[in-house]
């Protein structure tokens, strides 16, 4: 065969990598054919129907799954000293859900002198939610003061209120408890002088109630 002159062979023999050439560098050129970003890297094929990977977060763990019965949260002899002639057994206040919240309630009125004393229990889903609970009310009830030693968080707070002429002072005891809430209130009137106890005496008593109450509450079930 012939041969062909230099300048057409070497046409021939580059043509396919011309060819090939142009045809990369429409590719790379392409900007529907760019290479992914760091950001947008694709998935991985994965066969149809193949479970997905398990969630390796573990749910909240509740260190209090219920509320202690109330009535028995103070003892006999704080019940006496704190509301005096009152049933030391108590009387417990109906709810909708006793696993959730529950109070128990002790009143009486010694010749002129009437005490009442509530202690409520509230179990939460979390420490988170407690948490928040207890700060919801705190901010409610303005002009107290934190308990230390009691709880992970406690405030005290009382309020002097006056009625025809009829004075009653009320203390307040809030405190969390890993998930539940403990919320002391007591209160005291004097009919025949129409004056209140003192503020110190009131707080005292509160205070004391909710220490009774924490107490049984962490001596009692839990999770």
């Amino acid at each position: 065969m012939r041969s062909l002159p230099l300048p057409l062979a070497l046409t021939a023999r580059l043509l396919p990598v011309a060819v090939l050439a142009a045809a990369g560098w429409a590719l790379a050129s392409d900007p529907f054919t760019a290479a992914p970003t760091a950001e947008h890297k694709p998935a991985r094929d994965q066969p149809a129907g193949a479970p997905s990977a398990p969630s390796t977060a573990a749910p909240a763990r509740k260190t209090y799954t219920a509320s202690p019965a109330p009535c028995a949260a103070i003892p006999v002899a704080s019940v006496k000293a704190l509301v005096p002639g009152a049933k030391t057994a108590g009387q417990e206040i109906a709810s909708t859900d006793k696993s959730l919240r529950r109070t128990c309630s002790w009143n009486a009125l010694k010749g002129f002198d009437y005490r009442w004393l509530d202690v409520s229990y509230e179990i939460k889903d979390s420490d988170a939610a407690a948490a928040k609970a207890y700060q919801a009310r705190v901010d409610d009830k303005s002009g107290g003061g934190a308990v230390p030693g009691l709880g992970d968080s406690a405030y005290s707070v009382v309020n002097l209120t006056t009625e025809d002429k009829q004075e009653t002072r009320e203390g307040v005891v809030i405190a969390q408890v890993s998930n539940a809430l403990v919320v002391v209130t007591y209160n005291g009137s004097d009919f025949e002088t129409k004056k209140a106890p003192g503020t110190d005496e009131i707080n005292k008593g509160a205070i004391k109630a909710a220490k009774d109450a924490v107490n049984t509450l962490k001596g009692g079930q839990k999770a």
